[in-house]
């Protein structure tokens, strides 16, 4: 009986950590495609913002709802739904003949992400009650998470090169069929029927607030800060976000409960993972670009140039827990979000005639450094609440990250188009942008390095509304 326990876990865990694999293997192979799709849809940088920061957008918003449905309507039919959806778009973005339609995939892909990818950690959560147990499992989950970043720029770079880009897009395909098969074998299904409800406005309001401004971001260098419409989605912006805290706020149960907020230390560890999403995914939407239009790589070989970015994010990200543990979290995110902001600040003095060897080391120190970071600050935003809420305060440090990314992809991007529009070259720009994400991580540092204390939870002394301790949120 005991040796089919292990089995059936080891089944579901495998199951489990292949779907991560998937979601986080799509997040970077698809930067690796960006050139050959602006070559062969051609369209312009708002076009390749938009393919990417549709996708963050949809996950960002998503995943604390992806999480609850997982809980409320069974954690297999959420996984299995967010598999074939997933793939399903995957086809569509694969098939897409124009960058309309691609950005309609990727749209259904992030729908599917942030239903597969929470309901895959919560199938592990309800599969090792042991905590022990649990740790070790999650542990190899997030292993496999690594793997599918580092993995990216490399399959990304082999794919295109061969196929072009949509083939990074059917490489989803064996994958979501073995992923659905194995599921329905394998998968037990499991729910907590006391779940919160789901909040449908909370959810709604906060994809509109944030596209909004995503919106002016992107396409303001195109139509103009100052033209109506610009000037219009950030007024909405504006708008539509406070409606959603005033909605937050009255609810009985948020998406985004704000009293979490109260405590200084979660509330500066998602500031700084704000920053942290912002600068991380702002600059390495531009790794590749720089190497094939500054530098003159193909894709192939940009694909591999930037893989000490991802290879050193890999390595070092085991660590980063481990340290805090020993060092606190203020010293070791502070050393982090500093050493990004160094190399970062050391990418933008890079260009055309800068040989490799002089480029791979600043992109080894962005990612050490970002590495230092992510776990430390999710740990710190984890401590501050109470133990029940433990999971729900993780589901939050990611989706803070994502707003980050969404945020970084529009605003550097916007930075390199305005510096175009002034005369400057697609290089000056780049060197602006990576200059501009090492201050705001520099600034995140100073910020870290304040404020980023102990603080007792007020859970402590108030108990919250309960929520169900197995309920597990993505790092995506």
């Amino acid at each position: 009986m005991a040796l089919r326990i292990r089995s059936s876990r080891a089944a579901l865990l495998t199951v489990a950590c292949l779907g991560q694999f998937m979601v986080l293997l799509d997040s970077t192979i698809v930067g690796a495609a960006l050139p050959d799709m602006q070559l062969r849809l051609h369209t312009q940088l708002n076009g390749l913002q938009w393919i990417v920061d549709a996708y963050v957008l949809l996950v960002a918003m998503l995943l604390l709802s992806g999480g609850v449905f997982a809980d409320r309507f069974g954690r297999k039919r959420v996984f299995l739904a967010g598999v074939v959806v997933f793939t399903v778009a995957s086809g569509m973005c694969a098939a897409a003949p124009s960058i309309g339609w691609l950005i309609v995939g990727r749209v259904a892909q992030g729908i599917g992400a942030a239903a597969l990818s929470p309901a895959s950690l919560a199938l592990l959560a309800a599969a090792y009650p042991v905590p022990q147990e649990r740790v070790k499992a999650i542990g190899l989950w997030a292993g496999f998470s690594g793997i599918g970043l580092a993995a990216g720029p490399l399959a990304g770079g082999i794919l295109v090169d061969a196929f072009g880009w949509p083939a990074i897009f059917l490489v989803n395909a064996p994958i979501g069929a073995v992923l659905l098969l194995a599921g329905l074998r394998v998968l037990g299904e499991s729910r907590n029927p006391d779940a919160p409800a789901i909040d449908i406005p909370g959810t709604v309001l906060s994809v509109l607030g944030v596209g909004a401004l995503a919106y002016g971001l992107i396409e303001g260098g195109s139509l103009g800060w100052t033209s109506p419409v610009i000037l219009g989605s950030f007024a909405a912006a504006v708008v539509i976000l406070a409606v959603f805290v005033a909605v937050e706020g009255r609810s009985s149960t948020p998406m985004l409960p704000l009293r979490l907020f109260r405590q200084r230390l979660f509330t500066v560890s998602n500031t700084a993972m704000v920053v942290v999403g912002f600068a991380l995914m702002g600059s390495s939407f531009f790794f590749s670009q720089f190497f094939v239009y500054v530098q003159g790589s193909s894709v192939l070989l940009a694909g591999l140039e930037t893989l000490p970015a991802s290879l050193a994010m890999v390595i070092v990200s085991p660590y980063a827990g481990r340290l805090a543990a020993k060092y606190g979290f203020r010293i070791v995110v502070t050393t982090g979000l500093a050493l990004a902001g160094l190399g970062l600040l050391a990418l933008g003095s890079v260009h055309a005639d800068t040989g490799y060897g002089n480029v791979w080391w600043r992109l080894a120190v962005v990612g050490i450094g970002f590495a230092l970071t992510m776990s430390p600050l999710t740990g710190a935003a984890i401590q501050a609440v109470s133990p029940q809420e433990g999971g729900l305060a993780s589901g939050i440090s990611s989706t803070t990250r994502q707003i980050g990314a969404v945020l970084g992809v529009a605003v550097l991007g916007a930075i390199v188009r305005t510096r175009e529009a002034d005369g400057a070259s697609f290089e000056a720009g780049l060197n602006s942008a990576f200059v501009a994400a090492g201050a705001v991580t520099m600034a995140g540092a100073v910020f870290t390095g304040l404020w980023l204390v102990k603080s007792e939870p007020a859970s402590r002394s108030s108990t919250p509304p309960q929520r169900d301790g197995n309920r597990s949120r993505t790092s995506l």
